[in-house]
């Protein structure tokens, strides 16, 4: 089941770099960028991940949260985040749970059999959860176009 617009995000539970669990419900209230990335440390994940990091001032004043959600685990995810001055929540889907319940795997990544990592998708959520934009890519060379995810957090507020 893919999220599409018009559709409730389903709540889950990941924990983050600190092993912390947190739960969707918690950014209730807030407006919030759900970025699914295959993987820490490569090319265009850091690069994305990046972007997001240097328009945090705009998604603050759009009373948004972004939570960057990858495979891998919290302890990587600690080092990325330290690595790339990342200010934001990066969750572990380590078990692959959400990503399977989503519909957003990108099987054998990279040609590496069983390697299976999120597809890079983003979805807006409304403040009470709803997905109000919704993109996934089956490229993982392909980044999200950083100003429909701005123009969506605009008219949310």
């Amino acid at each position: 089941m893919v999220l599409k617009v018009g559709d409730m995000a389903p709540e889950f539970e990941l924990p983050d770099i600190k092993t912390k669990m947190r739960k969707l419900s918690e950014y209730k209230g807030k407006n919030v960028v759900l970025a699914f990335f295959p993987g820490a440390f490569t090319g265009v994940c850091t690069k994305e991940m990046c972007a997001f990091r240097d328009s945090m001032t705009g998604f603050n004043n759009l009373d948004a949260k972004v939570l960057a959600i990858s495979v891998d685990t919290p302890f990587a995810l600690a080092k990325f985040a330290e690595a790339n001055n990342l200010n934001f929540d990066l969750l572990s889907d380590h078990g692959k749970n959400l990503i399977n319940e989503l519909g957003i795997v990108h099987k054998n990544f990279i040609g590496l059999s069983r390697l299976d990592v999120a597809k890079r998708s983003v979805f807006v959520l409304d403040k009470n959860g709803m997905v109000t934009y919704a993109w996934v890519s089956d490229d993982p060379s392909k980044e999200p176009d950083y100003k429909k995810i701005n123009e969506e957090l605009k008219k949310l507020n």
